[in-house]
C-alpha cells in the first residue's frame, strides 16, 4: 500500500482530457471488513474511470481475495493508501460526501447519487479535492464520521429491502460520477475558474482546526452556560459547511476567535 501522494500513480492515462479531474476524486472505504468487497470496490471505480481508493482504519487486509475480485483492477489496490482514520483520509479535501442510509440522528443535507455526483464532478473539475466516503458493510458510518462529511449521499433503494452491498453502492455512485462527466461534455460549458482566479476553498483539516478552536473559545466564554455543547456545535458545523468557507475566511474567523479568547482571559484575570 502506498501513501496518499503515491495514490496518484494509478491515475488515468495522460491522454484522457479528464485525467486531472478524475485524479482529484477519491473513494474512501471506512472500516472495511471483507477483502472481497475491497477488491470489488476497486473494480467498480476503475470501470468508471476513477483510480483513487483509500482504506481508512480497515479491519481486514486486502490479500488474495481482494486481488481476485478486483479482476484486473489490482493496480488500484496496489496504490491504495491506508490511513488511521477518516479524518486523515480526507484532510486535504475541500468536499467530503458520505454515503449512508437516512438517519434522523444526524441532521445534514442529503443528496441522491445523481445530484451528489454532479456536484462532486463540478468541484473536482474546478480543482478541488473530493472524497466519496463509504462505511462498514454492516453498520455504515458512525455519527462522528458523518459529522466529518459536508453532506450525505442516500441511494433510494427499496424501502422493504434496503440491503445494498458495499461494492454495489460504490458502483452506483461511481457510475453517476461518470455520467455527470459525460453529460457536461455533451453540453456547452463555461470554462471552470482556474485555481489562481478564485479563493481556495478551505481544506477539511483547516475546517477541523477551526471547529476545534471554536469549541474551545465557546467553552472559554461560557457560551453553553452548563448545557451540553454537542447540539450547538453540530448546528454550527452545518451552518459553516453551508457557507463553503475559503482559506482566507477561515483565517479571519480564527483571528476573531483568538481575540475573543484573549479578551475573555483578560476579563477573567480582572475579576480575580
Amino acid at each position: 500500500m502506498g501513501t496518499l501522494d503515491a495514490a496518484h500513480a494509478a491515475d488515468p492515462s495522460e491522454t484522457d482530457p479528464h485525467a486531472d479531474a478524475l485524479a482529484r476524486i477519491r473513494v474512501v472505504l471506512v472500516g472495511s471488513q471483507h477483502p472481497g468487497n475491497v477488491g470489488s470496490a476497486a473494480r467498480a471505480i476503475k470501470t468508471m474511470g476513477l483510480s483513487r481508493l483509500v482504506l481508512a482504519a480497515p479491519e481486514c487486509e486486502p490479500g488474495r481475495e481482494a486481488v481476485a475480485l478486483a479482476a484486473g483492477a489490482d493496480d488500484v489496490l496496489a496504490h491504495a493508501p491506508v490511513t488511521a482514520s477518516l479524518a486523515d483520509a480526507v484532510a486535504d479535501c475541500q468536499l467530503v460526501l458520505g454515503c449512508t442510509a437516512r438517519s434522523r440522528r444526524v441532521a445534514m443535507d442529503a443528496f441522491e447519487p445523481r445530484a451528489a455526483a454532479a456536484h462532486a464532478w463540478s468541484r473536482a473539475n474546478g480543482g478541488d479535492e473530493v472524497a466519496l466516503v463509504f462505511g462498514r458493510e454492516r453498520t455504515g458510518l458512525t455519527n462522528d464520521e458523518l459529522h466529518l462529511c459536508h453532506a450525505a449521499i442516500h441511494i433510494p433503494s427499496n424501502p422493504a429491502y434496503g440491503s445494498l452491498n458495499l461494492a454495489m453502492a460504490v458502483q452506483v455512485v461511481a457510475y453517476e460520477v461518470r455520467m455527470a462527466m459525460l453529460q457536461r461534455d455533451a453540453a456547452p460549458q463555461a470554462p471552470a475558474p482556474r485555481r489562481e482566479d478564485r479563493d481556495r476553498p478551505a481544506s477539511h483539516a483547516q475546517l477541523e482546526g477551526f471547529y476545534g478552536q471554536l469549541a474551545e473559545t465557546l467553552d472559554l466564554i461560557d457560551f453553553h452556560k452548563g448545557r451540553t455543547p454537542d447540539s450547538a456545535l453540530r448546528k454550527l458545523r452545518r451552518l459553516f459547511s453551508r457557507a463553503a468557507l475559503d482559506e482566507r475566511e477561515v483565517r479571519l474567523l480564527r483571528g476573531i476567535l483568538a481575540d475573543a479568547a484573549r479578551m475573555a482571559t483578560l476579563a477573567g484575570r480582572g475579576e480575580a
